[in-house]
């Protein structure tokens, strides 16, 4: 494609700088807004130069008590509490690696990733323990941190208790936190290749696998990033809202690490899902930018509150992780005057390969344009590059391009093309201007009498269907066709029927992709992130 993209550049650089690492960034930026506040979570701030120094007390302890090197492993399992950025930070200036980890995983999910990552400290919200506590013996941990909700907060509650196994095991981090400050910090001399996260795919096919992400790989996404949103952002001025959690790389790399380096004020919502509690926390702020997944802005719109936030001071918002559907962003742009801004990568791009333009007067239906230093192509089964709007597998070459997945190294050519592209998985195409359309992911395609169906159109099309919240689509077996189109609708109340939807999808759609079969469930299953889980539809029809 020859980067045909950068034509729509304007003033963003085709090319940019990852120099320095992770904790260069974190120095330079705490050097320049030391006093303002950086995090907030529970009714306490915590300012840039406050989560320096207790940033630097984990990392002294995990290097005195744990004998903590370089390239070590930790696992870290919280929602986003006020900790996490200093436990993050922690880990990272000590050199350590760190393990992203959901804390609403099953403890076989847990064991899985905890074994296949070799790591020996985990730092763990009390309130999960429990999931540790049925497979501790089953995994290389010798180091417990145990983290409270109110830790760090000027709030004085008790905090839940861990599990009595656990506990037996563990040190609480305001421990952790009085003994690191009396002990002595030596940084390790950390450049762009070594290691700072084992980000773990959602393993919906499999065993989840852990994209080895560099400091050099979050630097240059971090940087692009930078560029990207630099005629909207004001450094030291930027409110950001972060419902997303911050195990994901989306929440990690864009609201922690980029507007971190911003001197952005972040506000944490530890459970979004309590969707009047998240509310009620943005009601108090004038935020400036917001992240989310589909499924979260159908929420904050179906939540009659969010109508009274103030939007005057709202310049981005950015819609990714699962396709962002235009009738969503059209109500969301009706309320507060802002349509969402949509991207699109992987855990494996750390995370963003594409960007819609923030100066974009409409929502463009596509996931934008390639990001700075960063090259696409489009490839059929044989490998052969196809043309412009010629679907199929989408293939990614950059500088925020993982290496590979950890323990899979010698797996690298089935993950990668023998010119260095990632493989994503996706199906998608590349138009004239280089604008990407993301079509549906390989697995999740409908064979209908040997025509392709992509349920992300069929839910496109349901998502303008009055009555409706949200729909899913996938592929069941048919006698005639070989699959057949089933749909799963939420619907506000019983008025709307299985008829209404089919013919709502006879006006809208050729005949091959109309649901031959509809449902209706009063919530569909989704990733704590709120990506619709396909799978677990799959497996229940």
């Amino acid at each position: 494609m020859d980067r045909l993209w950068t034509n729509e550049y304007g003033n963003i650089p085709a090319e940019i700088s990852a120099d320095g690492t992770v904790v260069d960034l974190l120095e330079t930026t705490v050097a320049r807004f030391a006093d303002k506040p950086a995090f907030q979570g529970l009714h306490t701030n915590l300012t840039f130069g406050e989560t320096d120094h207790l940033s630097r007390d984990v990392a002294a302890w995990l290097q005195t008590e744990c004998g903590l090197v370089k390239g070590d492993r930790v696992a870290v399992m919280m929602p986003n509490l006020l900790a996490h950025p200093v436990i993050s930070f922690g880990i990272i200036r000590a050199g350590g690696v760190q393990v992203n980890v959901n804390p609403l995983y099953t403890p076989r999910e847990l064991a899985h990733q905890l074994r296949d990552s070799g790591a020996e400290t985990i730092v763990i919200f009390n309130q999960v323990t429990p999931t540790l506590a049925a497979i501790l013996d089953e995994t290389g941990i010798k180091t417990i941190v145990t983290t409270g909700l109110f830790d760090l907060c000027d709030l004085q509650v008790p905090n839940p208790p861990v599990h009595e196994l656990v506990a037996k095991r563990s040190v609480p981090l305001p421990q952790v936190l009085r003994a690191g400050k009396d002990m002595a910090f030596t940084a390790p001399q950390i450049t762009q290749d070594d290691l700072i996260f084992l980000q773990y795919t959602g393993g919906t096919t499999g065993l989840s696998k852990g994209a080895k992400l560099s400091h050099g790989n979050l630097m240059a996404n971090i940087n692009a990033f930078e560029t990207w949103v630099a005629d909207v952002t004001t450094p030291g001025e930027e409110v950001v809202i972060t419902a997303l959690p911050l195990y994901h790389i989306f929440a990690l790399m864009v609201n922690f690490l980029s507007y971190f380096k911003m001197g952005a004020h972040n506000i944490l919502i530890p459970n979004p899902r309590d969707m009047d509690a998240f509310v009620a926390e943005w009601k108090k702020w004038r935020v400036t930018c917001f992240t989310g997944v589909n499924t979260l802005y159908i929420g904050l719109l179906h939540t009659p509150a969010f109508a009274e936030c103030d939007f005057s001071k709202l310049k981005v918002t950015f819609g990714g992780g699962s396709p962002t559907q235009r009738a969503v962003s059209d109500r969301w742009k009706a309320l507060t005057g802002l349509h969402i801004t949509e991207g699109y990568g992987l855990s494996e791009t750390a995370p963003i390969a594409t960007a819609n333009l923030l100066n974009a007067p409409e929502f463009t239906g596509t996931v934008g344009i390639p990001f700075p230093s960063t090259d696409m192509k489009v490839l059929d089964d044989t490998d052969q590059e196809l043309g412009i709007n010629e679907p199929g597998e989408i293939c990614i070459k950059g500088p925020q391009v993982m290496s590979d997945y950890w323990g899979k190294e010698d797996e690298h050519d089935s993950f990668f093309t023998p010119d260095g592209y990632f493989r994503t998985g996706d199906i998608g195409t590349i138009d004239d201007r280089g604008y990407v359309r993301i079509v549906d992911r390989k697995k999740d395609m409908v064979l209908v009498s040997g025509f392709n169906v992509f349920p992300n159109e069929i839910e496109d099309v349901l998502a303008g269907m009055d009555g409706l919240i949200e729909s899913a689509c996938i592929g069941v077996p048919d006698d005639k066709t070989g699959e057949a189109v089933k749909v799963f609708c939420v619907r506000k109340d019983d008025s709307v029927s299985d008829a209404d939807v089919i013919s709502f999808c006879r006006a809208n759609l050729t005949a091959y992709k109309v649901p031959k079969q509809v449902a209706f469930v009063a919530e569909l299953p989704k990733s704590t992130v709120g990506k619709i889980l396909r799978r677990e539809l799959r497996d229940a029809s």
